[in-house]
């Protein structure tokens, strides 16, 4: 018998993955925990039934929300991340010798537990020296921090059920006031192709743009996501994501990439049309 895992992207459209074994099921005191092995994607995260990463592309989005802003602040050596217990991010990050701390915010010990035993491939650099884990709520630990950090990123799960309070004009404003005067937040903005996602998007991009001077959106091709198309948020107190790029100082750090490029940092804010005129309509 087959055994498929399905995940609706809208009230019309469903995604399927052919399912070989379930590796692991929980329910926390947060979400639904659960970790399969597929042909096609290998071994794939879900939470509350949502796909959050796979071994097959997970690379894509790590690199994106890392690199980019890695390679626009130069000097970028504390850092806040907020959310990502599979530890994928983390692990991008010390690849940086210049960064000096790393600070986790998890609020739910299960997934780093699951991902530490499932997906140690992400979960392979979460005792780094440099890394130090918070079992806490974000927003709340957020409040508490004032020009700490030169750059935090946001990967949160979809702005629904638990990861909601991270996409207030609150929070944001709290995450503008822990960055130093020439800190960077990226967060993932999720997708603008089907309706309910698109008007997530739109009203996170209008409270970032209300709170940070730069804020610029872009965009990475990942096959479990919903249409297969992402969005990331660049929000910063000074460096604009293109013009405040010199490729050649990232190239020198010699970091073997499967996603990311110079070049493609620049592409990747070169947005379609339609999505051009749905951030104007929230710009304005």
């Amino acid at each position: 018998m087959e055994i498929w895992f399905s995940e609706n992207h809208s009230p019309h459209v469903r995604f399927d993955i052919r399912v070989e074994r379930q590796l692991y099921s929980a329910e926390s005191e947060y979400q639904r925990i659960d970790v399969f092995a597929s042909p096609e994607f290998g071994k794939f995260l879900t939470l509350d039934g949502s796909v959050i990463f796979s071994e097959q592309d997970c690379f894509i989005y790590n690199e994106m929300v890392v690199h980019v802003p890695m390679s626009v602040h130069r000097s970028a050596k504390d850092i806040l991340v907020i959310g990502a217990g599979d530890g994928g991010v983390v692990r991008e990050l010390t690849r940086y010798d210049r960064v000096e701390s790393i600070d986790l915010v998890e609020m739910d010990p299960q997934v780093i537990e699951a991902c530490r035993a499932y997906l140690p491939g992400n979960a392979c650099r979460m005792d780094d020296r440099r890394v130090h884990i918070y079992y806490e709520n974000a927003l709340k630990f957020i409040r508490k921090c004032e020009d700490e950090y030169d750059l935090i990123i946001v990967d949160s799960s979809d702005p629904f059920g638990p990861s909601e309070g991270l996409f207030t004009r609150e929070f944001y404003g709290n995450c503008y006031n822990a960055l130093r005067d020439d800190g960077i937040m990226v967060n993932q903005q999720g997708s603008p192709f089907y309706a309910e996602d698109a008007t997530a998007m739109q009203r996170s991009h209008k409270r970032i743009a209300s709170t940070f001077p730069i804020s610029k959106v872009y965009q990475a091709h990942i096959p479990t996501f919903a249409a297969g198309y992402w969005l990331f948020g660049f929000a910063s107190k000074k460096y604009h994501p293109v013009d405040d790029f010199e490729a050649r100082q990232w190239q020198a750090l010699h970091l073997s990439t499967n996603y990311y490029t110079t070049k493609l940092h620049i592409g990747s804010f070169y947005l379609p049309a339609y999505l051009e005129k749905m951030l104007e309509e929230v710009e304005a």
